[in-house]
């Protein structure tokens, strides 16, 4: 059966639908059927994928509305083993249409109850907020994945993010794990990269990933074409990291198979969230020897 994972952040422009559709195509090519669900209004994952605006084709709106099948909402993203369900903006009307809906935050988890035989992974693409369509894909999901950008901004945007995650361990979905959290964005030319993402390593430790996702024009321009970067420069910085991401993702999976166990990353608390606010607070703008400083690396 598949391991969901919902790519998530209530920050915009972290990298949430590039990671979604590269990691997508990465998985694909390494022989792991994949399926990605895009919840998000503004459709980038869709049209990303080489699917322009279309008003009369099916999207997960009449899935989650409407009740409509989601095998025949599924679409061919034209890589072989990835599959794609797409958004449009009537998505913004589902969000309030849900509010009065039963169960209303399960309605993804029951949807893809059927295809997730036919997959090894499934990836939600997220919106920047936490609405109904974000607390959807969170109900539906075994893990989240949490690209973080490599600036002092997002970096405050940390423990909002663990209390939110926390909130919904208690109330939707206690067993939501955390995949990992990826550094995007990162330029090694630059100080404040290198900090951030120093800070991230001390407080979370090995549940940042080891692969870094650089800024690349290659992995920017590839959306424009409706193509994954592995499809548009395969020799690209852009590309390298994210084949390098799905083959960390895999050998996770297989550690988690083999020990029986998840992820280490239980440990979602009060401590976690002080951890983070500290970084947001301390590691980027004091000294370098900040980031090292008084606790070791805090579970998510």
């Amino acid at each position: 059966m598949a391991r969901v994972i919902a790519i998530a952040n209530q920050k915009g422009g972290v990298g949430k639908t590039t990671t979604a559709v590269n990691l997508g195509a990465s998985l694909a090519t390494s022989e792991q059927r994949t399926l990605i669900i895009d919840t998000d209004p503004q459709a980038n994952a869709t049209s990303a994928l080489g699917f322009p605006k279309d008003p009369a084709r099916r999207t997960l709106y009449q899935t989650l509305v409407l009740g409509e099948p989601i095998e025949r909402i599924l679409l061919d993203a034209q890589v072989e083993g990835l599959d794609l369900i797409p958004s449009d903006k009537n998505l913004v009307g589902a969000a309030v249409e849900l509010v009065s809906m039963e169960y209303r935050e399960y309605r993804l988890k029951g949807a893809i109850q059927g295809v997730r035989e036919k997959y090894s992974y499934v990836l939600i693409d997220c919106p920047p907020s936490l609405d109904l369509l974000t607390v959807n894909a969170l109900a539906a999901a075994d893990s989240v994945l949490v690209p973080i950008q490599c600036e002092y901004l997002a970096l405050e945007g940390v423990s909002e993010l663990l209390d939110t995650l926390m909130r919904l361990r208690r109330t939707i979905n206690p067993s939501l794990a955390v995949e990992g959290i990826l550094l995007t964005m990162y330029d090694d030319r630059t100080t404040l990269s290198k900090q951030v993402a120093a800070d991230l390593r001390s407080f979370f430790g090995s549940q940042v990933f080891e692969s870094v996702v650089p800024r690349n024009v290659r992995l920017a321009e590839a959306p424009s074409h409706g193509l994954p970067v592995l499809f548009y420069d395969i020799n690209s910085k852009g590309a390298e990291s994210y084949i390098q991401l799905a083959k960390e993702v895999i050998a996770n999976a297989q550690k988690r198979l083999g020990q029986g166990a998840e992820r280490p990353d239980q440990g979602t608390g009060t401590a976690a969230s002080a951890a983070a606010a500290g970084a947001a607070a301390g590691g980027v703008g004091g000294s370098s020897g900040s980031s090292s400083g008084g606790s070791g690396p805090a579970a998510v």
